[in-house]
């Protein structure tokens, strides 16, 4: 029943002072007014326990009784305990976590063990030593250097590498400081190239061939050293003469970029001359070839056209020559203004050609326009044809006589 219901045997609160001893002052377990066990009590009743189960004796009873029997104390319950409690705070202290980014070097005793890979690991604490390596960090280094160069010159060069651990032990194991065998050795290889080469390829077309000379170079020293350092760039930041002759190189760069700059314009003009010059060359050959198609088209038409005439005049000899005659003075007289008169005994009078009779300076134009023969030339054309007869056949004062017939 609860001790606040009404009508019930426990009308006091169990909280209350009263409550916290047995009743009349005593000790036990009877009496009607039980509370809740004091924190005092409860923290002695535990050292009681702990002290007899480590052999020790009880607590003596009140009111000058006689001590109270106890158990003999075990000499090595206590180094037992404190010995399971440091076990298990040691093996505690052996977890630790790979993150992804990172091996862990295990050295046990100072002896390589293994590489572990990310994750949750456990290694026996004070037997191995875990060595953290990060594998994916870029790392970068900066070396300014003045050096002599092959044609005993000073130069300044500034040189920059990026590199990554590729092989965590031999990170760990094989150098004794990864950084500075890797400053030594670029400063090593960067001498070396400098040495080799001349300062005007250095300060000018020579620098990507410089870096990548020290590159391969100082790779080869990192891995014959076993540093496990593994290259991902070098640049060569910047090349340049001590300071008291800077002015006298800055000189030769700027005349070395005019001789450039006119290269190109040379090179411009001769790339727009040349194809104009090759397309007249080109033009002209084709015309020659046209003009030599032509003639031999034309030489195999007159040969043609010779044959052809060949076999008519061994047909007709008189006719073609007749016709041959005809036609030759038609085509040596088709462009003079000159006038042929051809008579033969019997024949009448023959001009030709007719159509070059007119006379543009002393010929006159008739009312409707049309040029008129000149009057001097038609009175000589009829006199001659008058004068000509069959009696006069051997008279050859009055025309002219066709020869050659």
């Amino acid at each position: 029943m609860a001790w606040n219901e009404p009508g019930g045997g426990n009308q006091h609160d169990p909280w209350s002072g009263g409550g916290r001893r047995g009743g009349n002052g005593g000790g036990g377990k009877g009496g009607g007014n039980q509370g809740p066990p004091d924190l005092d009590e409860a923290l002695k009743k535990f050292q009681n326990k702990l002290n007899s189960m480590l052999g020790g004796r009880g607590k003596r009873g009140g009111n000058g009784g006689g001590s109270g029997g106890g158990k003999p104390r075990n000499t090595f319950a206590l180094p037992g305990l404190l010995l399971i409690v440091a076990l298990a705070i040691w093996a505690a202290s052996g977890f630790y976590l790979v993150d992804q980014s990172e091996r862990g070097v295990v050295l046990r005793f100072g002896k390589y063990q293994e590489t572990v890979t990310p994750g949750l690991q456990w290694n026996p604490p004070l037997i191995d030593d875990v060595h953290m390596v990060n594998v994916t960090r870029v790392r970068s280094i900066t070396q300014t250097q003045s050096m002599l160069t092959q044609d005993e010159n000073i130069v300044s060069v500034e040189i920059s590498a990026q590199y990554q651990v590729a092989d965590p032990r031999g990170y760990v194991l094989n150098v004794r400081d990864p950084e500075l065998s890797l400053e030594n050795a670029l400063d090593s290889a960067l001498r070396h190239v400098v040495g080799g080469t001349d300062m005007i390829d250095i300060l000018t077309s020579g620098r990507e061939i410089l870096g990548s000379s020290v590159n391969s170079r100082l790779q080869s020293y990192l891995d014959s050293y076993g540093t496990g350092i593994m290259l991902q760039t070098l640049n060569v930041e910047s090349t340049s003469p001590p300071d008291a002759v800077q002015d006298a190189f800055d000189d030769v760069i700027r005349a070395r970029e005019d001789r450039q700059r006119t290269i190109n314009q040379a090179m411009a003009y001769a790339n727009a001359v040349i194809p104009a010059a090759q397309g007249q060359a080109q033009r002209i050959v084709e015309q020659g070839q046209g003009y030599r198609e032509s003639v031999v088209a034309e030489a195999r038409g007159q040969a043609n056209r010779f044959n052809a005439l060949l076999t008519q005049y061994q047909d007709a000899p008189a006719i073609m020559r007749e016709r041959l005659y005809l036609d030759t003075l038609s085509e040596v007289y088709s462009g003079t203004p000159k006038v042929m008169v051809d008579v033969t005994e019997q024949s009448p009078l023959m001009v030709l050609p007719m159509d070059r009779l007119k006379r543009s300076d002393s010929g006159s134009k008739s009312s409707d326009g049309e040029t008129q023969l000149d009057p001097q030339l038609l009175e000589r054309l009829q006199s001659i044809q008058s004068s000509s007869s069959p009696s006069s056949s051997n008279s050859s004062s009055n025309g002219i006589r066709r020869e050659g017939r």
